[in-house]
Protein backbone atom coordinates (compact mmCIF):
# COMPACT_ATOMS: atom_id res chain seq x y z
CA UNK A 1 0.00 0.00 0.00
CA UNK A 2 1.60 3.28 -0.80
CA UNK A 3 2.20 6.25 1.56
CA UNK A 4 1.68 9.77 0.51
CA UNK A 5 4.22 12.17 2.76
CA UNK A 6 2.20 15.68 1.91
CA UNK A 7 2.83 19.34 3.29
CA UNK A 8 4.17 22.47 2.24
CA UNK A 9 7.90 23.81 1.73
CA UNK A 10 10.48 24.06 4.39
CA UNK A 11 7.63 21.36 6.70
CA UNK A 12 10.20 18.82 7.11
CA UNK A 13 7.95 16.48 5.08
CA UNK A 14 11.11 14.77 3.17
CA UNK A 15 12.42 14.26 6.74
CA UNK A 16 9.61 12.48 8.23
CA UNK A 17 9.62 10.36 4.57
CA UNK A 18 12.73 9.25 5.16
CA UNK A 19 12.12 7.77 8.96
CA UNK A 20 9.06 6.20 7.45
CA UNK A 21 10.93 4.67 4.76
CA UNK A 22 13.28 3.39 6.94
CA UNK A 23 10.83 1.86 9.36
CA UNK A 24 9.19 0.14 6.37
CA UNK A 25 12.02 -1.14 3.92
CA UNK A 26 10.66 1.73 1.27
CA UNK A 27 11.49 3.79 -1.33
CA UNK A 28 10.94 7.24 -1.79
CA UNK A 29 9.29 9.25 -5.03
CA UNK A 30 9.34 12.29 -5.76
CA UNK A 31 6.26 13.87 -6.73
CA UNK A 32 7.60 17.47 -7.41
CA UNK A 33 7.94 18.59 -10.75
CA UNK A 34 10.92 21.07 -10.04
CA UNK A 35 12.66 18.94 -7.98
CA UNK A 36 12.66 16.12 -10.71
CA UNK A 37 14.53 18.86 -12.91
CA UNK A 38 18.39 18.62 -13.02
CA UNK A 39 20.35 21.37 -12.30
CA UNK A 40 17.93 22.81 -9.59
CA UNK A 41 19.37 20.70 -6.82
CA UNK A 42 19.83 23.73 -4.18
CA UNK A 43 16.81 26.26 -5.33
CA UNK A 44 14.31 23.27 -5.07
CA UNK A 45 15.46 21.39 -1.83
CA UNK A 46 16.77 18.05 -3.74
CA UNK A 47 17.66 16.29 -0.75
CA UNK A 48 20.98 14.91 -0.54
CA UNK A 49 23.06 12.18 0.12
CA UNK A 50 23.01 12.86 3.92
CA UNK A 51 19.49 13.81 3.88
CA UNK A 52 18.49 10.80 2.34
CA UNK A 53 19.86 8.82 5.19
CA UNK A 54 20.98 5.47 2.78
CA UNK A 55 17.31 5.07 2.08
CA UNK A 56 16.43 5.08 -1.96
CA UNK A 57 15.25 8.11 -4.02
CA UNK A 58 13.99 8.12 -6.86
CA UNK A 59 12.80 10.60 -9.15
CA UNK A 60 15.12 13.40 -8.26
CA UNK A 61 16.94 15.42 -10.84
CA UNK A 62 16.24 13.34 -13.60
CA UNK A 63 14.54 15.80 -16.71
CA UNK A 64 16.52 17.99 -18.32
CA UNK A 65 15.82 21.72 -18.03
CA UNK A 66 14.23 22.33 -21.42
CA UNK A 67 11.58 19.95 -20.29
CA UNK A 68 7.97 21.93 -19.59
CA UNK A 69 6.05 18.97 -17.12
CA UNK A 70 2.37 19.50 -17.09
CA UNK A 71 0.15 17.91 -14.40
CA UNK A 72 -0.86 15.11 -16.41
CA UNK A 73 2.24 13.85 -18.31
CA UNK A 74 4.62 14.26 -14.90
CA UNK A 75 1.73 12.52 -13.22
CA UNK A 76 2.43 9.48 -15.46
CA UNK A 77 5.51 9.13 -15.31
CA UNK A 78 5.70 9.33 -11.27
CA UNK A 79 3.11 6.62 -11.10
CA UNK A 80 5.32 4.50 -13.43
CA UNK A 81 8.42 4.74 -10.93
CA UNK A 82 5.78 4.15 -7.62
CA UNK A 83 4.89 1.12 -9.30
CA UNK A 84 8.53 -0.42 -9.93
CA UNK A 85 9.54 0.59 -6.41
CA UNK A 86 8.42 -2.10 -3.22
CA UNK A 87 6.74 0.23 -0.29
CA UNK A 88 6.88 3.59 -2.43
CA UNK A 89 6.66 6.48 -0.07
CA UNK A 90 5.30 9.90 -2.53
CA UNK A 91 7.08 12.97 -1.02
CA UNK A 92 5.46 16.12 -2.12
CA UNK A 93 3.95 19.51 -2.23
CA UNK A 94 2.12 20.66 -5.23
CA UNK A 95 -1.30 20.02 -4.97
CA UNK A 96 -2.07 20.17 -8.54
CA UNK A 97 0.60 17.48 -9.29
CA UNK A 98 -0.42 15.47 -6.82
CA UNK A 99 -3.97 15.43 -8.64
CA UNK A 100 -2.26 14.26 -11.73
CA UNK A 101 -0.08 11.66 -9.77
CA UNK A 102 -3.64 10.33 -8.30
CA UNK A 103 -5.22 10.51 -12.24
CA UNK A 104 -7.77 13.42 -10.29
CA UNK A 105 -7.43 15.58 -13.71
CA UNK A 106 -10.30 16.02 -15.84
CA UNK A 107 -8.54 15.00 -19.36
CA UNK A 108 -6.38 18.31 -19.37
CA UNK A 109 -6.12 19.27 -23.27
CA UNK A 110 -3.06 19.93 -24.58
CA UNK A 111 -0.99 23.18 -24.58
CA UNK A 112 1.78 23.57 -27.02
CA UNK A 113 4.95 25.14 -25.07
CA UNK A 114 5.14 28.08 -27.65
CA UNK A 115 1.44 29.05 -26.06
CA UNK A 116 2.88 28.50 -22.64
CA UNK A 117 6.09 30.71 -23.45
CA UNK A 118 3.90 33.86 -24.86
CA UNK A 119 1.40 33.87 -22.16
CA UNK A 120 4.83 33.76 -20.06
CA UNK A 121 5.77 36.96 -22.01
CA UNK A 122 2.64 38.75 -21.51
CA UNK A 123 2.76 38.53 -17.96
CA UNK A 124 6.62 40.10 -18.25
CA UNK A 125 5.11 42.74 -20.38
CA UNK A 126 2.03 43.43 -18.94
CA UNK A 127 2.35 42.53 -15.31
CA UNK A 128 0.42 39.57 -13.34
CA UNK A 129 -1.91 42.51 -12.34
CA UNK A 130 -3.09 42.47 -15.79
CA UNK A 131 -3.33 39.12 -16.57
CA UNK A 132 -4.83 38.34 -13.38
CA UNK A 133 -7.94 40.77 -14.45
CA UNK A 134 -7.93 39.21 -18.11
CA UNK A 135 -8.42 35.69 -16.14
CA UNK A 136 -10.87 37.20 -14.29
CA UNK A 137 -13.10 38.31 -17.42
CA UNK A 138 -12.65 35.08 -18.58
CA UNK A 139 -13.11 32.82 -15.35
CA UNK A 140 -14.31 34.78 -12.66
CA UNK A 141 -14.39 31.73 -10.13
CA UNK A 142 -10.55 30.52 -11.17
CA UNK A 143 -9.37 34.12 -10.61
CA UNK A 144 -10.59 34.32 -7.40
CA UNK A 145 -9.25 31.20 -5.92
CA UNK A 146 -5.22 32.61 -7.27
CA UNK A 147 -3.70 35.66 -6.09
CA UNK A 148 -3.23 38.14 -8.87
CA UNK A 149 0.96 37.58 -7.71
CA UNK A 150 0.59 33.79 -8.26
CA UNK A 151 2.17 33.79 -11.28
CA UNK A 152 2.49 30.32 -12.65
CA UNK A 153 -1.10 29.50 -11.62
CA UNK A 154 -2.39 32.61 -13.59
CA UNK A 155 -0.59 32.12 -16.64
CA UNK A 156 -1.12 27.80 -16.45
CA UNK A 157 -4.85 29.03 -16.64
CA UNK A 158 -4.75 31.49 -19.21
CA UNK A 159 -2.47 29.42 -21.31
CA UNK A 160 -5.58 26.37 -20.60
CA UNK A 161 -8.14 28.89 -21.68
CA UNK A 162 -6.45 29.91 -25.03
CA UNK A 163 -5.93 26.19 -25.81
CA UNK A 164 -9.65 24.96 -25.07
CA UNK A 165 -11.89 27.91 -24.91
CA UNK A 166 -13.28 26.85 -21.75
CA UNK A 167 -12.88 28.02 -18.35
CA UNK A 168 -9.81 26.58 -16.45
CA UNK A 169 -12.05 25.86 -13.32
CA UNK A 170 -14.15 23.41 -15.23
CA UNK A 171 -10.98 21.92 -17.07
CA UNK A 172 -9.24 21.83 -13.46
CA UNK A 173 -12.24 19.65 -11.91
CA UNK A 174 -11.18 16.56 -11.46
CA UNK A 175 -13.56 13.45 -11.53
CA UNK A 176 -12.69 12.45 -8.41
CA UNK A 177 -10.81 13.90 -5.74
CA UNK A 178 -10.13 13.72 -2.21
CA UNK A 179 -7.98 10.77 -0.28
CA UNK A 180 -7.74 8.10 -3.84
CA UNK A 181 -8.44 4.44 -2.37
CA UNK A 182 -5.53 1.95 -0.93
CA UNK A 183 -3.55 5.12 -0.13
CA UNK A 184 -2.24 5.93 3.43
CA UNK A 185 -1.58 9.49 3.97
CA UNK A 186 -0.16 12.01 6.31
CA UNK A 187 0.36 15.95 5.56
CA UNK A 188 3.31 17.28 7.66
CA UNK A 189 1.42 20.74 9.30
CA UNK A 190 3.78 22.84 11.16
CA UNK A 191 1.77 25.71 12.93
CA UNK A 192 1.50 29.15 11.07
CA UNK A 193 4.61 31.08 12.97
CA UNK A 194 7.08 27.64 12.72
CA UNK A 195 6.14 27.33 9.18
CA UNK A 196 7.32 30.94 8.27
CA UNK A 197 10.07 30.82 10.81
CA UNK A 198 11.16 27.18 8.85
CA UNK A 199 11.20 28.96 5.85
CA UNK A 200 13.47 31.80 7.10
CA UNK A 201 15.91 29.11 8.16
CA UNK A 202 15.80 26.90 4.99
CA UNK A 203 16.55 29.90 2.51
CA UNK A 204 19.16 30.82 4.56
CA UNK A 205 20.74 27.21 4.54
CA UNK A 206 20.16 27.28 0.57
CA UNK A 207 22.05 30.22 0.39
CA UNK A 208 24.74 28.41 2.75
CA UNK A 209 24.80 25.44 0.64
CA UNK A 210 25.48 27.73 -2.61
CA UNK A 211 22.19 28.77 -4.32
CA UNK A 212 23.51 32.09 -5.69
CA UNK A 213 26.39 30.52 -7.32
CA UNK A 214 23.61 27.85 -8.64
CA UNK A 215 21.65 30.45 -10.15
CA UNK A 216 24.97 31.98 -11.88
CA UNK A 217 26.24 28.72 -13.46
CA UNK A 218 22.93 27.96 -14.80
CA UNK A 219 23.01 31.22 -16.66
CA UNK A 220 26.18 31.47 -17.40
CA UNK A 221 25.37 27.62 -19.19
CA UNK A 222 22.60 29.55 -21.14
CA UNK A 223 20.07 28.35 -19.20
CA UNK A 224 18.68 31.55 -18.50
CA UNK A 225 15.87 31.07 -20.54
CA UNK A 226 14.92 27.73 -19.10
CA UNK A 227 14.47 28.85 -15.59
CA UNK A 228 12.35 32.10 -16.83
CA UNK A 229 9.74 29.37 -18.50
CA UNK A 230 10.01 27.17 -15.39
CA UNK A 231 9.67 30.05 -12.99
CA UNK A 232 10.99 27.72 -10.25
CA UNK A 233 10.45 29.35 -6.99
CA UNK A 234 13.08 32.85 -5.79
CA UNK A 235 15.57 31.77 -8.96
CA UNK A 236 14.09 35.14 -10.83
CA UNK A 237 14.98 37.32 -7.65
CA UNK A 238 18.84 35.80 -7.48
CA UNK A 239 18.98 36.00 -11.54
CA UNK A 240 17.51 40.25 -11.00
CA UNK A 241 20.44 40.71 -9.29
CA UNK A 242 21.13 43.46 -6.68
CA UNK A 243 21.78 43.47 -2.56
CA UNK A 244 22.51 39.73 -1.59
CA UNK A 245 20.10 40.47 2.18
CA UNK A 246 17.47 42.30 -0.27
CA UNK A 247 16.96 39.69 -2.40
CA UNK A 248 17.03 36.66 0.25
CA UNK A 249 14.41 38.23 1.58
CA UNK A 250 12.39 38.81 -1.06
CA UNK A 251 12.85 34.73 -1.57
CA UNK A 252 11.32 34.53 1.95
CA UNK A 253 8.82 36.31 1.42
CA UNK A 254 8.03 34.73 -1.87
CA UNK A 255 8.36 31.48 -0.17
CA UNK A 256 6.46 32.06 3.28
CA UNK A 257 3.53 32.85 0.76
CA UNK A 258 3.67 29.68 -1.30
CA UNK A 259 3.93 27.71 1.71
CA UNK A 260 0.66 29.44 3.18
CA UNK A 261 -1.04 28.60 -0.34
CA UNK A 262 0.25 25.07 0.12
CA UNK A 263 -0.75 24.27 3.55
CA UNK A 264 -4.36 26.06 2.75
CA UNK A 265 -4.50 23.79 -0.41
CA UNK A 266 -4.24 20.53 1.91
CA UNK A 267 -6.48 21.95 4.81
CA UNK A 268 -9.30 22.58 2.31
CA UNK A 269 -8.56 20.17 -0.37
CA UNK A 270 -7.65 16.87 1.54
CA UNK A 271 -10.04 17.45 5.07
CA UNK A 272 -10.01 13.76 5.77
CA UNK A 273 -6.08 13.50 5.50
CA UNK A 274 -4.78 13.12 9.13
CA UNK A 275 -2.31 15.82 9.88
CA UNK A 276 1.12 16.06 12.24
CA UNK A 277 3.06 18.88 13.58
CA UNK A 278 6.32 18.17 13.31
CA UNK A 279 7.15 20.59 16.03
CA UNK A 280 4.42 19.91 18.51
CA UNK A 281 4.13 15.85 18.49
CA UNK A 282 6.98 13.36 18.13
CA UNK A 283 7.76 11.40 15.65
CA UNK A 284 5.95 7.83 17.00
CA UNK A 285 2.19 10.07 16.53
CA UNK A 286 2.93 10.42 12.67
CA UNK A 287 3.61 6.53 12.41
CA UNK A 288 0.78 5.31 14.33
CA UNK A 289 -1.58 7.71 12.14
CA UNK A 290 0.05 6.16 8.63
CA UNK A 291 -0.75 3.06 10.56
CA UNK A 292 2.91 2.02 11.72
CA UNK A 293 2.80 2.02 15.24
Amino acid sequence: MPIAILGPTASGKSAVAVAVARRIGGTIVNGDPYQALAGLAIGTGQPDEAERGGVPHVGYGEWPLSARPNPADFGAWVRERLSACREPVLVTGSGLYLRGIWDQLSGLPPVAPGLVDRVRRWGATLGMPALHRYLAAVDPARAAALHPNDAARVQRALALHLASGKAPSALLTGPETGLPEGWRVLVVSPGRERRRERVVARVAAQVRAGWPQEVRDLVAAGHGPDLMALRPLGYAAWMAGGAPAQIQATVVQETQAYAKRQATWFRNQLPAAPHWDPDAEPLEAAFARLGLA
